[in-house]
């Protein structure tokens, strides 16, 4: 089986209009952005989309507008639950036509054992008509799924076929990459880790700095998968102060901020996120300037 999901994807954001609503038309902009700059697929309704902000129906205009404008692109659906039984009936109303593949991440606030999430993504993995892409980001869910968690669930589970890794620990990066089996990738979940990780045996990246910079951050995954890492390095030491910027405040404020100051969508979030400060905002859009 082929390695799916290599390359660049992107977390999609959001938009939202001045009175609080899904802004649809800042988000076909974003969406057409992403087509036009080369990105290799879609990621809508995960942590940088504000997902558990947003009704259902909100969800469902958004995933169909995503699908209808993604030019063929694949489009992977976060759906990630710390109630394995609330995920299980979700996925079983849930129109998989048009979805590549889901985002399920660990289960947060309750703590499971490695057994348990093991457990947990066994009973997603058999209930999925759609591959299964992990999501690790101990940093916002207060628990870490262990390399040997994650080989053995892939080894175990054929429909299990990559991890998002927002850990920031390579040393944990590199042994799941080592032991996991052929078909199974490693995508980084941080935009500043996407060099290092590919350069162990990685895969690309689910990008949020790619909502507003699809071309550079297209180029700079494709061109370390070729392994011309001397020019993947210029992008990432180019893009390097701006990325840190962007998650100084937290995220989606950042992109958001950064999008505003692009014209693209308002400077809108949901509590209980809200706008980064007025002088964060000032050095982004310096930032962002000196690119250009």
């Amino acid at each position: 089986m082929s390695k799916l999901f290599t390359g660049a994807g992107v977390a999609l954001i959001t938009p939202f209009t001045k009175n609080d609503k899904v802004d649809f038309n800042a988000l076909e902009t974003v969406v057409n952005n992403q087509v036009k700059g080369g990105m290799d697929y879609l990621v809508a309704l995960g942590t940088t989309a504000e997902a558990h902000v947003l009704g259902e129906e909100e969800k469902s205009e958004i995933v169909k507008l995503i699908k209808e404008k993604s030019s063929g692109l694949p489009v992977v659906i976060g759906m990630g639950s710390n109630d394995t039984g609330k995920m299980l009936k979700t996925m079983d109303k849930f129109d998989f036509g048009g979805v590549s593949g889901i985002l399920a991440v660990t289960p947060y606030y309750n703590k499971p054992s490695q057994e348990g999430m093991f457990q947990h993504f066994t009973a997603i993995a058999k209930a999925s008509p759609v591959p299964v892409i992990l999501y690790n980001v101990p940093s916002r869910t207060g628990v870490n799924i262990d390399a040997e968690t994650v080989s053995r669930l892939a080894w175990e589970n054929e429909n299990i076929t990559a991890i998002k890794d927002a850990s920031g620990n390579l040393s944990q990066v590199t042994k799941t990459v080592k032991d996991a089996p052929k078909h199974f990738s490693v995508i980084s979940g941080d935009d500043f880790m996407t060099l290092p990780i590919i350069s162990i045996g990685g895969q690309g990246v689910i990008s949020v700095v790619a909502n507003a910079l699809p071309v550079k951050l297209s180029s700079l995954t494709s061109l370390a998968l070729k392994g011309k890492f001397a020019e993947s390095l210029k992008l990432h030491n180019e893009l390097f102060d701006l990325i840190g910027l962007l998650f100084k405040e937290g995220s989606p404020g950042g992109i958001k901020a950064l999008l505003h100051c692009m014209g693209i969508i308002e400077n809108k979030l949901r509590l209980p996120l809200c706008q980064i400060s007025g002088s964060t905002y000032n050095e982004i859009k310096e930032a962002y300037l000196k690119l250009k």
